[in-house]
């Protein structure tokens, strides 16, 4: 029976990458959309013939769940079966060519429905989305929080850092990782309007020390200030907490069962992951990632994320800059845009992670526009939020 067993497990495994083989070959033919009518005939047969050998096996309900699953591909589907006006998109690609988006991909009820690659690029392209690690940080501290590592986003941070304790300003002993995930923390930084310490922090040889000994400006839990030396700080933590590199740790406990495979993570001079900027992967992860928080942190049927903080992080915990950026969540941007309300990850340069929960949608944006971070977030507003016909 134990050879049975394996043989089904073997089985199936080596379907699921088939059909991963033969939906990545459909994709690279360059047809717009792809039609996987014939890869779905296909896997419900094996997976017929699989359900007969197990019914055959004396005691199949002994061959766990977790044995047999596998991370499916992305399904593709034209827009208009989702609601969706394919002229709006094509119109869109049209506009897109003399933009500085290298890439974008929309996700409605689960499916693919629309991607652009600029020349050059394609769904297998890695892209960095600089400060969109920070909704990457933040869902790690979720998980960590949910496995005891850490007891709640109201910890010291000298808990997990102690060398807070050392430091002459005695204030900073106050701050929280709440005070660092909805940047409250009160040390001083410049990250927008024109004033920046960017280039100081970068070539620090250690960047949390230099992060920590940053004047502290105001009491903790009080202003916001975006800085990305908070969100290197949570990943200092999360690493002290765990033991663990937070690549090592997001890919044991995220991205593996994801199946996002492409990510790759910068660290600063001491090895530390680069918390707050130093993330890149494709698109299509990216999607993935939102897709999972749309989920309310569920995959293939799997809590990867509580949903209490899905709900907590994507929640406005302060106002933000005040400005049309939006409010600010834990780590997470939420705003309103054509009356729908949306949560997202926004990096330099135009990256953008977005989610709308009222249609069911993802969009992510890659993108190099130097001199306006914002530029491409109309290309999500005013086309895919438009193109909506329900």
């Amino acid at each position: 029976m134990d050879d049975q067993k394996e043989r089904i497990k073997f089985m199936k495994k080596y379907f699921a990458l088939l059909l991963t083989i033969m939906m990545a070959f459909t994709a690279c033919s360059g047809s717009p959309a792809v039609d996987s009518s014939g890869l779905e005939s296909l896997s419900q047969s094996t997976s017929s013939s699989l359900e007969s050998m197990e019914e055959s096996t004396a005691d199949s309900s002994e061959i766990s769940q977790e044995d047999i699953s596998v991370v499916a591909p992305w399904q593709v589907d034209l827009p208009e079966n989702h609601q969706m006006d394919p002229a709006v998109f094509a119109q869109l690609h049209a506009d897109l060519e003399s933009s500085d988006v290298y890439a974008m991909v929309t996700v409605k009820d689960g499916v693919i429905i629309d991607e652009y690659y600029q020349e050059g690029y394609d769904e297998t392209s890695v892209f960095p989305l600089h400060s969109c690690t920070k909704s990457f940080t933040s869902a790690l501290v979720g998980i960590a929080i949910e496995q005891g590592y850490f007891t709640s986003v109201d910890d010291p941070l000298s808990d997990y850092l102690p060398q807070v304790l050392d430091l002459a300003d005695t204030g900073k002993q106050q701050i929280t990782l709440r005070h660092l995930l909805t940047h409250t923390s009160g040390l001083e930084w410049y990250e927008w309007a024109g004033r920046s310490n960017w280039q100081e922090f970068r070539s620090a040889e250690n960047w949390v020390d230099y992060i920590l000994n940053r004047n502290l400006v105001a009491t903790p839990g009080t202003v916001f200030a975006y800085s990305t030396g908070n969100s290197h700080l949570l990943a200092a933590a999360l690493e002290s907490a765990t033991g663990m590199g937070e690549l090592e740790y997001a890919r044991e406990n995220l991205f593996d069962a994801l199946g996002m495979d492409s990510v790759v993570w910068g660290t600063d001079p001491h090895g530390i992951a680069d918390g707050g900027n130093g993330i890149s992967m494709t698109v299509r992860d990216a999607a993935r990632f939102g897709q999972l928080y749309l989920q309310n942190g569920q995959w293939n049927g799997e809590q990867l994320i509580s949903a209490q903080w899905v709900a907590e992080s994507t929640a406005a915990q302060n106002n933000g800059a005040g400005d049309g950026t939006g409010s600010y969540g834990y780590q997470w941007w939420i705003r309103s845009f054509q009356g729908y309300d949306t949560y997202y990850a926004f990096g330099a340069h135009g990256q953008f992670i977005f989610v709308v929960p009222e249609l069911d949608l993802v969009t992510v944006i890659a993108s190099n526009s130097v001199e306006d971070s914002y530029a491409p977030r109309p290309y999500f507003s005013d086309y895919v939020l438009s193109a909506y016909t329900g």
